[in-house]
């Protein structure tokens, strides 16, 4: 039956929506591409191209993350394994892109945490783990680089569980140490897998099944403490449990290398079988919104210039209800403005397809959308609205200016275009506007990253230096003359109206929050 054969709610329950979360060079990018090629969608990792005569398709499209070979922005990938449609979110890794991670957070109904097994939760990415904690977000852990030399396994579930507060529960448990990895043992099952390599990690892992009297002899004293930490697991009830795992409080581990293939199909198929379907998504009156009305979407991402040929500008929404279809007109809550979907795209990497329909947990690309925003609604007969996703508190600040003042035009509209991707948040005096811009940003790469789009997409060059700031608080209108009179605070404002004071002195501020409690000075909260 085709899927547009299907009820609806069936090709729903079909659907798996989830991101990839980690620490840089923990292997995240390195995962997905596997998932893509035991799912059929790459013929041979890291050497295929998407579509016959394209470019090689990669989660990393931007030319900086090639450079970098890190991840900077978040990417939508698409693909089917085992009769279900996949979506998923490949997701920055540094603490500096920690809000691009927030806001695909609020478009996955589940998580694959990927772990360094040398090197476990690290401090300056807790702060992404902690989000999919605070947002009930089930998730699936994923001991990475076990063929290296690395962190004993009890050790990592210890710190997942004090630093995370997720109660891990082994699925698969490693034979043999980090660095002489011998294969795992399926709690569930019983079943040893022994480990296989891969030349190059180019093609699918074999997988040899053992059964146990074999491992047994074969593996001597390394089958003996794997079967001994698996009864300690066992005495402690640390078994995967469904219910647990939905309510995000415990996560089901998997161990394995995604470079060399081995443990990547127990982690994919372990998205089909235990992550959740879509399922009814709250409004702002935290009513559900039932799966089989009429079709709504959330925006969660805005990215521009994927396509440099074309300079184009995509919306990234999230199916919430019923189905969507090409053409259809949709009407945006926060304009109350129709909106026309004739270019509507699936992603897989930077490249993109047409697409004529999709369901509730698909996501989808707007081309050209530009008067969408990060978080608006959209809605095709029964008006609804979600939640919008708040901002991070910025954490460094830097002034900017375009090296050549004839580019002035050019830097103009990349500091609007890059402001509502979020890729920096941009302050404005009120009284000068884009003369004098100040950016706010969680952390130092990103202006590095504003700096190059700039460069290369707007052909605009800029200088960014420090601002000298050290905190900023949301304040209002009324508020605003006292604090102008005070020395050593600048107010400006967002582009959504948010008002915002500026302190060079953390200090000072404290001194006026004691002084003057009257005047308004919120936290800028995520």
């Amino acid at each position: 039956m085709s899927s547009a054969e299907r009820p609806i709610i069936e090709e729903i329950r079909r659907r798996r929506t989830f991101a990839i979360i980690s620490h840089p060079d923990a292997g995240k990018t390195t995962l997905t591409e596997k998932f893509l090629l035991y799912s059929g969608a790459l013929v041979e990792a890291g050497a295929v191209s998407a579509r016959a005569g394209r470019r090689a398709a990669t989660s990393d499209w931007m030319e900086l993350e090639q450079r970098r070979g890190i991840s900077i922005t978040s990417t939508a990938l698409q693909f089917e394994y085992r009769d279900h449609t996949l979506n998923l979110l490949d997701t920055p890794g540094h603490r500096d892109f920690s809000e691009d991670t927030y806001r695909v957070l609020a478009a996955v109904d589940a998580v694959v945490m990927v772990l360094d097994t040398a090197k476990g939760i690290e401090p300056q990415t807790l702060k992404l783990f902690e989000v999919c904690r605070s947002r009930h977000l089930p998730v699936v852990t994923f001991l990475n680089k076990y063929d290296r030399p690395g962190r004993d396994p009890l050790e990592l579930l210890d710190e997942i569980e004090q630093q995370i507060g997720l109660r891990p529960t082994p699925a698969t448990w490693p034979v043999g140490i980090p660095g002489d990895f011998r294969g795992v043992i399926d709690r569930r099952t019983g079943e040893f897998t022994r480990f296989t390599r891969t030349a190059r990690g180019g093609q699918i892992a074999p997988e040899e099944l053992i059964d146990a009297g074999r491992a047994a002899e074969e593996e001597g004293s390394a089958w003996e403490q794997a079967l001994d930490a698996c009864a300690l697991l066992e005495a402690i009830g640390a078994d995967v449990d469904d219910e647990s795992f939905l309510a995000g409080e415990s996560t089901p581990v998997f161990v394995g290398s995604a470079l060399t293939n081995f443990g990547v199909r127990a982690l994919l198929d372990a998205v089909v079988e235990l992550a959740p379907a879509p399922a009814a998504r709250l409004d702002v009156h935290d009513q559900p919104r039932d799966l089989d009305t009429d079709c709504s979407a959330y925006v969660f991402k805005v990215q521009a210039n994927m396509d440099r040929a074309h300079r184009d500008r995509i919306a990234f929404v999230r199916v919430c209800s019923g189905m969507f279809e090409r053409g259809m007109v949709l009407t945006n809550q926060r304009t109350s403005k129709p909106f026309a979907t004739k270019y509507a795209s699936t992603v897989f990497g930077a490249e993109r397809s047409t697409v004529e329909r999709a369901v509730a947990g698909d996501i989808v690309g707007l081309v050209n959308a530009t008067d969408l925003r990060i978080g608006d609604t959209l809605w095709a007969k029964t008006a609804v609205e979600f939640a919008r996703i708040p901002r991070f508190a910025p954490e460094v600040f830097a002034s900017v200016r375009p090296v050549d003042t004839s580019t002035t035009k050019q830097f103009r509209r990349g500091l609007h275009q890059l402001d509502e991707e979020g890729v920096v948040q941009v302050l404005r005096d009120p009284d000068t506007g884009d003369s004098a811009p100040l950016l706010a940003a969680v952390g130092q790469l990103q202006f590095d990253v504003f700096a190059d789009r700039l460069a290369t997409e707007f052909n605009a060059p800029v200088e960014i230096l420090s601002a000298g700031y050290e905190a900023a608080r949301r304040t209002d209108h009324e508020s605003a003359p006292r604090l102008r009179a005070i020395g050593g605070i600048r107010i400006m404002e967002r582009s959504d109206g948010v008002v915002v004071a500026l302190f060079e002195s953390r200090y000072r501020l404290a001194r006026l929050l004691d002084d003057e409690p009257e005047l308004l000075l919120e936290p800028i909260v995520a």
